[in-house]
């Protein structure tokens, strides 16, 4: 693999929300160290403490960012505990965030990765040291961004060599004969059910349907294909199923939420 270049971008993701400061601090934190990144914000409403959803984000947006972009992502229930914080390199992006199964969506989806483990004897020679206990964004994923977005380090050199990520919390979908199961993985503004199952395992299926919570949805183009209130079924533009009420939300009016099981069949058969 051949080294990045850092861009001088860095995303942030985090289950955060915007009540209180805590984003703006580890903006804070970045530009301290380096006044010239560019900041952007993927998203900070990642639901509380399920890095599977950061994850599922993350390796579905990261490709949308320059080549050397710094992709931080701190949805850590784990934070002061033993768990490690990783940053690893891919697709010639880096991320950094902790090791506790929200990069194994990124590392499943590229064709090479490199992992290193980040040290304290490591993170000390650039002045991190004495972090909080319960703030780690601030004192730690802020300025490893920092130093790599501006160039300052290499990742080698902010700890050891790993070989393995902690898993998923969100199995990857079950392919079958005669079906596809996945999860909802996340739930947008609008209400819509986005899974966890891309578009080309679908591709088994001459006519396929959509099943979650007793009810079977049709798998149309876009939202505007059906009439409004009706339910359907789309490869959204991230390029996995999503289930969708037209002008409506359908996590409402189904009673669904994240985690619920998502099977697509065949329309003929009847199994």
């Amino acid at each position: 693999m051949s080294p990045a270049t850092p861009s001088g971008v860095i995303t942030i993701t985090t289950d955060f929300g915007h009540q209180g400061p805590f984003v703006g601090v580890m903006k804070g934190r970045i530009l301290t160290r380096f006044p010239a990144a560019r900041i952007i914000d993927l998203t900070h409403e990642i639901v509380v403490h399920w890095p599977a959803e950061a994850g599922f984000w993350l390796a579905r947006a990261f490709a949308f960012f320059p080549p050397g972009t710094v992709h931080v992502a701190v949805v850590d229930p784990g934070v002061g505990t033993s768990r490690d914080i990783i940053v690893a390199t891919a697709e010639g992006h880096f991320f950094v965030a902790p090791d506790n199964g929200l990069l194994a969506p990124v590392a499943s989806r590229s064709r090479e990765v490199q992992l290193v483990r980040l040290t304290p004897a490591r993170l000390a020679r650039i002045g991190i040291t004495h972090p909080s206990a319960t703030f780690h964004g601030r004192d730690i994923f802020a300025p490893v961004a920092a130093e790599l977005a501006a160039g300052h380090c290499a990742p080698g050199e902010l700890g050891e060599v790993a070989d393995v990520l902690v898993p998923s919390w969100v199995e990857d979908p079950t392919v079958e004969a005669g079906s596809v199961s996945g999860v909802v993985i996340t739930i947008d503004h609008f209400g819509n059910l986005i899974t966890n199952i891309d578009a080309a395992l679908l591709e088994r299926f001459r006519m396929p349907l959509v099943h979650a919570g007793n009810h079977a949805f049709p798998l149309l183009r876009t939202y505007g294909d059906t009439r409004p209130g009706e339910y359907l079924a789309l490869i959204n533009s991230f390029g996995v199923i999503e289930i969708a009420r037209a002008e409506h939300s359908a996590a409402e009016g189904l009673g669904l939420s994240r985690g619920a099981p998502v099977v697509v069949r065949d329309r003929t058969d009847q199994a």
